[in-house]
């Protein structure tokens, strides 16, 4: 299957140093490789049942999103333990240890990926 995508040039640049210096013979490949890696951790974050505990890692620009991220965490408050918080020029970087129902930490880490100003979200539940 033929699709298409909207890409920034510089991502683009970045992915096709990456892939060619990982030695894969194809840009499409590489994507394709990608794109399962995505689906793996959606997975697992999907499946997660019960009370879990872990933590969820992510980037964001201070200025777009920090009223409303404060009150996503406030509403989290439940399964957010405690926070860590380092600057990085424009960006941010915060760490949100979580205990508790893995259906809220899921809820929690697709709304922090829906903020135009966040980033980067990654995932570790135990």
């Amino acid at each position: 299957m033929r699709t298409s995508l909207a890409v920034p040039e510089e991502l683009l640049s970045e992915f096709d140093a990456t892939w060619q210096k990982e030695g894969l013979d194809s840009r499409s490949r590489a994507i394709r490789e990608a794109m399962a890696e995505y689906v793996e951790r959606h997975e697992a974050l999907e499946t997660a049942d019960g009370p879990v505990a872990g933590v969820v890692v992510f980037d964001y620009e201070h200025e777009e999103v920090i009223e409303n991220l404060h009150g996503v965490q406030h509403t989290y408050q439940d399964v957010i333990v405690s926070t860590s918080h380092a600057h990085r020029g424009e960006w941010c970087l915060e760490t949100l240890f979580v205990d508790g129902d893995a259906a809220a930490i899921r809820e929690l880490v697709y709304q922090l990926k829906d903020f135009d100003g966040v980033r980067r979200v990654r995932t570790m539940v135990l």
